[in-house]
């Protein structure tokens, strides 16, 4: 399972089904036939949590808010490359943080990345497909998950084990996004306005047959596995100049993800007109100056009910 970022940012994919923080992410912006799965969307997910780090120290203050209880157990689920994983180490100082993910790769990432930060004794990586359960969890105080519950083939026996996995009154905090994010005016490319528009349409056609639990009401979801949802938040984002100086790598590695998923389900002109923002030209997205970062993210905090006696 992945994390969100993903990108957590938008999906489309190849054609086999992982469940890692990086594959979730990557479905979000599209895949390239071929291209290295921990290669491009580890990129992807670290410029998203630099363009979008304040809403994620908004999502863990709210965590703090609702939590009972000292944090000192906390399961990254579909960790990725971290970000998750050292925003929840920073805002719980007491918390152990287990990472899990599909990726062996992406978790020696992470572990590296723990250690080059001072944090190798507070994190523990796990590789494992939280899908078939949590093996060796238990009375986590919270579990985090970022752009990865709608890779569930089987959402509710995935929400049961992870349930099991929290102690009671403990918090299982789910984030997703909407969709591929949007980076372009309309009119950006002149012959063909609204290419965007129409690149994300066809990814939705892509998820609704390969992810069809992405866009699920997880509240309803959450409700049906014996979860308290106790907060539910849209945001809707749009991130204007001055952007970080990233943020042209970013879409250039998302479209060009788009680009590789949509081909046969554009016309030539659309795919043509991508390849202009790609290509390293003076349309290139890495060269303009009229980006504006918008993304859809929705979170909803859960929590396994007190046992009574």
């Amino acid at each position: 399972m992945t994390s969100h970022a993903h990108a957590h940012a938008a999906h489309a994919h190849d054609h086999t089904h992982t469940h890692t923080h990086t594959h979730a992410h990557q479905e979000s912006v599209g895949s390239t036939p071929g291209a290295d799965p921990d290669d491009g969307p580890a990129e992807i997910l670290d410029l998203d949590a630099e363009l979008f780090a304040a809403h994620l120290t908004s999502v863990t203050d709210r965590i703090a808010d609702l939590a009972t209880g000292a944090v000192t157990h906390v399961v990254d689920l579909g960790a990725g490359t971290g970000t998750g994983t050292f925003a929840l180490l920073a805002r719980f100082p007491a918390a152990r943080v287990t990472a899990v993910d599909s990726s062996a790769a992406m978790l020696a990432r992470l572990a590296g990345a723990a250690r080059a930060k001072g944090l190798g004794d507070r994190v523990r990586t796990l590789e494992a497909d939280a899908g078939a359960g949590l093996p060796g969890i238990e009375d986590a105080d919270l579990v985090w998950a970022s752009a990865s519950l709608h890779h569930l083939d089987d959402p509710a026996r995935a929400l049961a084990g992870i349930r099991d996995a929290l102690r009671p009154g403990g918090l299982l905090a789910v984030a997703e996004l909407d969709g591929m994010p949007r980076f372009l005016p309309d009119d950006a490319v002149t012959d063909g306005p609204g290419l965007e528009a129409r690149c994300r349409e066809a990814l939705s056609a892509l998820h609704a047959e390969r992810l069809p639990h992405m866009g699920a009401d997880w509240g309803v979801l959450l409700a049906a596995a014996g979860l308290t949802v106790e907060q539910e938040r849209t945001d809707r984002f749009e991130l204007r100049a001055p952007l970080p100086a990233g943020t042209g790598r970013y879409a250039h590695l998302v479209l060009d993800r788009v680009r590789g998923a949509v081909d046969g389900l554009v016309s030539a002109a659309d795919l043509t007109a991508l390849d202009t923002l790609l290509d390293g030209g003076a349309q290139d997205v890495r060269h303009r100056d009229d980006l504006v970062v918008r993304s859809v993210r929705q979170t909803w905090l859960a929590r396994r009910p007190e046992v009574r006696p």
